[in-house]
């Protein structure tokens, strides 16, 4: 699903922090890697129980999570979707291109990819004329498992 190998993503990842003047460690590459492996969204504190549980030993605290989301996020290797006040959720940005249904209510993010709706997008920006260099589709809504349990509730 990645367009990228992963030792293309570490060596482009590496080029970044030599630019930025910041060392290369092995908790942010432990971050990227999880990112890259995982067709999941998460929040700075998933990867932190994450990395807790898969690498007990691992020096890590949460806010070098967040920076190194930051600096990834900057880098176009991540990408977010906000939650407003929830926070953000990250995944790797190096997948094909791709919306996202996400539930208001437990927060699933359910990716899909749809060739009418990008068609119509270009039509639209060629109406205009405008040139699109990227774009994000969230349509929020309550997913099938949610809607059940209010069904049952009333």
């Amino acid at each position: 699903m990645n367009s990228y190998t992963y030792e293309e993503l570490i060596k482009f990842f590496k080029s970044v922090l030599k630019k930025r003047n910041l060392k290369y460690t092995i908790q942010r590459e432990i971050i990227l890697k999880i990112l890259y492996d995982n067709n999941k969204h998460y929040t700075p504190e998933d990867l932190y129980i994450h990395i807790k549980q898969e690498h007990p030993k691992l020096n890590i605290g949460i806010a070098t999570i967040y920076r190194t989301l930051n600096l990834l996020e900057e880098s176009n290797i991540i990408t977010s979707i906000s939650f407003g006040q929830s926070g953000k959720k990250y995944e790797i940005a190096i997948k094909p291109h791709h919306d996202h249904l996400i539930c208001d209510i437990c927060g699933k993010i359910i990716e899909f990819e749809d060739e009418k709706i990008e068609k119509r997008q270009d039509e639209i920006a060629k109406k205009y004329d405008f040139l699109i260099k990227s774009h994000i589709l969230q349509l929020h809504g309550i997913c099938k498992e949610c809607r059940k349990k209010i069904k049952k509730e009333k």
